[in-house]
């Protein structure tokens, strides 16, 4: 006779969901992992921000050495397209165009250097980074490239250096764009007194002073998050006696150098500026306008001191237009 099945009583919950729970378990271990490598090295977190935006892009990093100094790039776009070169300005980096480059490379190769000092391009302790000695950097560095650019384009101090470029090494900048450039004066405001009073106004140091910073330069602050902010905080930090060093050449001597040279230029040069700039006032496009040969000034609404980033689309639209401008015949 067969015995009769004794049924069983399960003293837990099902299987199913004990797996559940595992699997729960295991994942929230791997964020608190995450979480915790994080917080040891918040640099990750901001490096993987840029990763995602050089995708976004389609931007590869490449490096170069020019006079014994590597100078760091990203370059987007098919090889053979139009080639337009941006130059960051003061505390800024490679990085800051890569919305732009993103707009940019379905029609035009884009390249944007680290300028010589910044970022991850090597600097020479004791050298000169003023924009004098910059724009000789970035000539030279322009003659590395497989052809001359369509269009050179320099945002705040490196529209400077891209004015001074056009004015000594024409043939390295058939057109240019000065985007929020400095170089001339402009209406006083609070940033220039600050400046002009020896102090440093883009200076970071914490996360107040981030916001500050941020909210300075952006009409519409973005939000960085923690850790990010962290690595931000660092970078800045660890850049301070080099930007107010930097900061200590362009309240001098060089403060407008390339003024006296506006004469110079034959390039064709677009002046784009937001009407609400608070760094370079928008008044330095008429002082520019006034002394270029040719040039055409458009003028954003609410984009603050970053229109390549807080206007994307219109600057990508001016800027396509610049890069196709008849160039003049040389005399």
């Amino acid at each position: 006779m067969r015995a009769a099945r004794v049924p069983t009583v399960s003293s837990g919950a099902p299987r199913g969901s004990r797996r559940r729970t595992i699997i729960l378990a295991a994942l929230a271990f791997d964020v608190l992992i995450v979480i915790g490598l994080l917080a040891w090295r918040p640099e990750w977190a901001l490096q993987g921000w840029f990763a995602v935006q050089r995708l976004q892009a389609g931007a590869e990093v490449r490096s170069v050495e020019v006079d014994g100094q590597r100078v760091v790039q990203l370059e987007a776009g098919p090889v053979d397209a139009p080639l337009v070169v941006l130059l960051h300005g003061f505390t800024g980096a490679k990085e800051n165009w890569l919305p732009l480059m993103a707009e940019l490379s379905a029609t035009h190769r884009v390249i944007a250097p680290d300028l010589p000092g910044w970022g991850e391009s090597q600097r020479e302790p004791g050298a000169d980074y003023g924009v004098v000695a910059q724009s000789e950097r970035i000539a030279a560095w322009l003659g590395t490239l497989p052809r001359t650019p369509e269009l050179l384009v320099g945002h705040s101090m490196g529209g400077h250096i891209t004015g001074l470029i056009a004015a000594r090494h024409p043939e390295r900048a058939p057109r240019i764009a000065l985007l929020s450039a400095a170089g001339v004066p402009f209406a006083p405001n609070e940033f220039g007194r600050a400046v002009l009073d020896g102090g440093h106004p883009f200076a970071v140091e914490d996360r107040a002073s981030l916001d500050r910073y941020l909210g300075l330069v952006f009409t519409d602050p973005p939000f960085v998050p923690w850790p990010a902010d962290r690595a931000l905080i660092a970078r800045r930090i660890a850049d301070n006696a080099f930007e107010r060093d930097v900061l200590a050449r362009l309240r001098g001597d060089e403060a407008f150098a390339v003024q006296p040279l506006l004469g110079d230029i034959r390039a064709p040069a677009l002046l784009l500026w937001c009407d609400d700039d608070r760094v370079i006032d928008p008044s330095s496009a008429a002082l520019y306008a006034a002394g270029l040969r040719e040039s055409r000034t458009v003028m954003l609404p609410g984009c603050g001191h970053m229109p390549m980033m807080a206007a994307v689309e219109a600057v990508a639209e001016e800027l396509r237009a610049q890069a196709a401008v008849p160039v003049p015949s040389a005399p």
